[in-house]
């Protein structure tokens, strides 16, 4: 079996036994990171806003 599907068969089965174990705990984590994402996604699109307006203001 290729290394890939092997690492994602294993990480598949580590988040089905983490829903039937302890669904709330899975919930938060997916909230937590959810934001955290868009956090660092908002940051990224400022800093290149801010990189461009600095280049057509010279």
């Amino acid at each position: 079996m290729n290394l890939k599907k092997l690492i994602l068969l294993v990480g598949a089965l580590f988040i089905a036994f983490w829903l039937f174990q302890d669904p709330q705990g899975l919930a938060d984590v997916a909230s937590t990171f959810g934001e955290k994402g868009w956090d660092v996604t908002q940051q990224l699109f400022n800093s290149i806003i801010s990189f461009v307006q600095s280049l057509t203001s010279k």
